[in-house]
């Protein structure tokens, strides 16, 4: 058999051979969009929102309608955050906020990814870098859109991450106390002063500066602080506290000696009226 035979019974062995791939594989016609977003939104109703994800994605990349796909896109995104799939969320976000700035759920995407590393957020004892990224999330949305109902709900998140992080600083602030390390302490303690004076912890943390002063021997900074915890919170556990410290004849009422004295303040009220 000659060379040039041989070639051509292997091109037409080939030829054949891909012939019938072709049939074999021949795609099948994509299905309907409205159809699979139908799917998917039944699923997320149902709660299975994995399998909504998933769906609502074919959805996006199936359809040549901008506001089909992003409104499938964003789904998805909630979708992901429901299961707590953060990570995929928020690159999801990110994605849907680059590829469709101008569509009106743009604001709600914005809102959720702030929402996101809100609900990230753990206690006062854990690592406050999730607190700041969160609270910087928060504020620039609610710089961006300030008259929203997203922004009412976040401006209430946020003063809870303030609390948290003034909760983290009189944390710290304790721990270094317990180890008598008094100069981080009262440097953390002063931030709370400076930073969070509008929260709960503003009282205590003016009450363990007037400890560690007098400790120390420094009475006149000690009275100092004591002297802004009496003016501005006069009737608070940790004034009474603070005022104990400077005054060792001090004695912090007794609760037996309490009801006593308002009793007789019923009485004397009572023969007024």
């Amino acid at each position: 058999m000659s060379i040039k035979i041989f070639l051509f019974i292997i091109s037409t062995v080939f030829l054949i051979s891909c012939s019938k791939e072709n049939i074999e594989y021949e795609a099948t016609p994509k299905e309907d969009p409205y159809k699979v977003y139908r799917e998917a939104y039944e699923a997320f109703e149902k709660g299975d929102f994995f399998f909504a994800q998933k769906k609502f994605l074919e959805v996006e990349l199936s359809t040549d309608k901008v506001e089909v796909a992003a409104k499938a896109a964003i789904m998805a995104c909630y979708s992901f955050y429901s299961i707590n799939f953060y990570d995929e969320a928020l690159e999801n976000l990110d994605r849907f906020l680059k590829k469709y700035p101008a569509n009106k759920e743009a604001i709600y995407a914005e809102y959720l990814i702030a929402i996101i590393y809100y609900e990230q957020i753990a206690d006062e004892t854990k690592d406050i870098e999730p607190v700041n990224i969160a609270k910087d999330k928060i504020e620039n949305f609610i710089e961006k859109y300030p008259n929203t109902e997203y922004a009412l709900d976040l401006k209430f998140k946020n003063d809870l991450i303030i609390n948290q992080l003034a909760a983290k600083e009189l944390y710290v602030a304790k721990y270094y106390i317990s180890v008598q390390k008094w100069i981080p302490a009262m440097n953390r303690l002063k931030i709370i002063l400076e930073k969070f004076d509008q929260t709960i912890f503003i009282e205590e943390a003016l009450y363990r500066l007037v400890e560690i002063n007098y400790f120390l021997g420094l009475e006149d900074e000690a009275k100092k602080y004591a002297s802004i915890l009496g003016f501005n919170y006069n009737s608070s556990q940790w004034h009474e506290e603070s005022y104990r410290i400077l005054n060792k004849s001090y004695k912090i009422m007794k609760k037996k000696e309490k009801e006593k004295k308002d009793n007789l303040l019923k009485k004397i009220i009572n023969k007024i009226k």
